[in-house]
């Protein structure tokens, strides 16, 4: 049984009331936010496995352990890269236009998101705010369109931080999106900003701990790679590979 404190600070009370087990919960969360699931496909598939719950559950499950599961992840990955590329979407959230802020490093890992109403200087000020927060250095290079937020907010908050402007020099952030906007289909858009920063703050961390660059890498180097971030995930989760 777990008990006490591990080295991140979370108690062994984190599954306590929870009639299934660990390995199912974290399960059910992995199948949701890795792959283009709904809480009904989840469900479905755990009925194959002869596991009977609802789909309100596993919704509660992802609510509940999605960002505890995806800062685990984060503090446990390797040291980001330090070109930042940053790039910005529009999202319709009840019929009101949002932007959703993303930065990437050159090896494609998520390093942050935002949802925010506006995209102007004070937005990529508090979106860079937060990256610093989150990552804790300053990158030697940022790399973004030619939108002129990012070049005011650089100026305030990195000043000495390289920055190139170009819109064929910014894919890698452009085609992190694609993920992000299939689910929004899926899930036939968000309800709210809230909904929104929640799902795409974890998604876009678990999923890209989970989509290595894999044309990149022979096949047994994807294997290991690929054990190495499942042994990742079941220290996060504290649970044991589901059978």
């Amino acid at each position: 049984m777990d008990s006490g404190w591990d080295a991140e600070g979370v108690t062994g009370s984190l599954y306590r009331g929870h009639r299934f087990p660990k390995e199912i919960i974290s399960w059910c969360v992995w199948l949701y936010f890795r792959f283009g699931v709904s809480f009904r496909d989840v469900e479905e598939m755990m009925a194959a496995r002869g596991v009977l719950l609802s789909y309100e559950t596993v919704r509660r499950w992802c609510e509940k352990f999605g960002r505890q599961f995806a800062a685990g992840v984060r503090r446990r990955r390797a040291r980001t890269g330090d070109k930042w590329h940053l790039d910005e979407v529009f999202l319709k959230i009840n019929g009101v236009t949002h932007y959703l802020w993303r930065a990437v490093d050159q090896n494609g890992v998520v390093l942050d998101i935002l949802v925010q109403p506006k995209r102007d200087r004070f937005a990529a000020i508090r979106f860079f705010h937060k990256l610093l927060r989150g990552i804790g250095r300053r990158p030697r290079v940022i790399v973004s369109d030619k939108l002129r937020s990012y070049a005011a907010a650089k100026r305030i908050v990195m000043p000495g931080v390289a920055h190139r402007q170009h819109r064929y020099l910014n894919n890698r952030a452009e085609n992190s999106h694609q993920p992000t906007r299939e689910r929004e289909r899926r899930m036939r858009r968000f309800k709210s900003a809230r909904h929104a920063q929640r799902f795409v703050e974890v998604h876009g961390i678990i999923a890209s701990h989970f989509r290595p660059r894999r044309h990149l890498l022979s096949a047994a180097d994807y294997r290991d790679l690929r054990s190495k971030r499942f042994r990742i995930w079941n220290e996060v989760t504290r649970a044991s590979a589901l059978a």
